[in-house]
């Protein structure tokens, strides 16, 4: 569904802009090229800020109220390489000069302003050189806090971490990603959304098989538990996992499960060839 973003070898020089710094706040490049390059090198997330030039007003308040403030920071000169670009920053590709925004990576960007993040941490990764996380500020600002678990948020797909992102910044902050992200479980958390998404219909099928496999294999006397959701159609991705949660709010024994901590979790979502996105969470939990 989502696609690699281009390798270095077809990479041009971006329009590039000066690095950027705010006292406190990282240097920011303002070459997508020359960024990428250093995240790989450094093994990091890289952080892109897609800046709309005519929203002068919000970008400072950006800068000044949400990336300005220390603990913000501080976590991304911990983890990332960050880069401002304008929404026209373009790459040649081999069909020629492409915008960045156009690449269907972006897609859940809406080719307008917001943040991103590209994982090149781990180059055996399965997420390797892809984009990992998405904020379209089409949606709404992004409060620090948001950015704060934004940043935070456990290394996985994209639909992965706008889950447990959408989890994490529900008001009544659920506990149930507190524990561990479990690659079993995470996998198994792909496998049945995307199976709901196949079948277009929401539901725990054949998970009476599929629990007593799971138990198979995890450890110390932890069960599987599971739960489903499902989107309205043609939302957006991050729109869409805010939706799951709060579809699982509305259920006590879902929430029941989506508000306490378990020792592992795995969450995941998919979206159907009817617009709709199939949500699955599968925790482990003692006996």
């Amino acid at each position: 569904m989502f696609h690699r973003l281009l390798t270095l070898a077809v990479l041009a020089i971006l329009l590039a802009a000066p690095r950027l710094s705010r006292g406190q706040i990282p240097i920011w490049y303002g070459d997508y090229a020359a960024a990428y390059k250093a995240a790989a090198s450094d093994h990091r997330l890289l952080l892109l800020w897609f800046c709309d030039p005519e929203q002068a007003d919000a970008n400072q308040r950006i800068e000044t109220g949400v990336l300005g403030q220390s603990s913000i920071a501080a976590a991304i000169e911990r983890r990332y390489v960050a880069a401002k670009l304008p929404l026209d920053a373009a790459f040649e590709s081999e069909s020629g000069l492409q915008r960045l925004l156009d690449h269907p990576s972006l897609a859940e960007m809406r080719g307008q302003s917001g943040l991103a993040v590209v994982d090149l941490t781990d180059p055996e990764s399965p997420h390797y050189r892809l984009v990992v996380s998405v904020y379209p500020l089409a949606r709404g600002p992004l409060s620090a806090e948001k950015l704060a678990v934004l940043l935070e948020l456990p290394r996985g797909s994209l639909t992965q971490r706008t889950l447990i992102f959408a989890v994490r910044t529900h008001p009544e902050r659920p506990a149930s990603t507190d524990g561990h992200l479990s690659p079993l479980l995470a996998g198994e958390a792909e496998s049945h959304a995307a199976h709901q998404a196949a079948i277009h219909l929401q539901g725990h099928h054949h998970w009476e098989q599929r629990f007593h496999s799971i138990n198979a294999q995890l450890k110390g006397g932890l069960l599987a538990q599971e739960i489903c959701a499902e989107s309205w159609p043609g939302q957006h991705l991050v729109e869409a996992a805010e939706e799951c949660v709060d579809s699982w709010r509305q259920s006590p024994g879902h929430w029941d499960a989506v508000s306490r901590r378990h020792a592992l979790f795995g969450y995941d979502m998919q979206r159907g060839a009817n617009g709709v996105w199939y949500a699955t969470g599968i925790f482990a939990r003692q006996n």
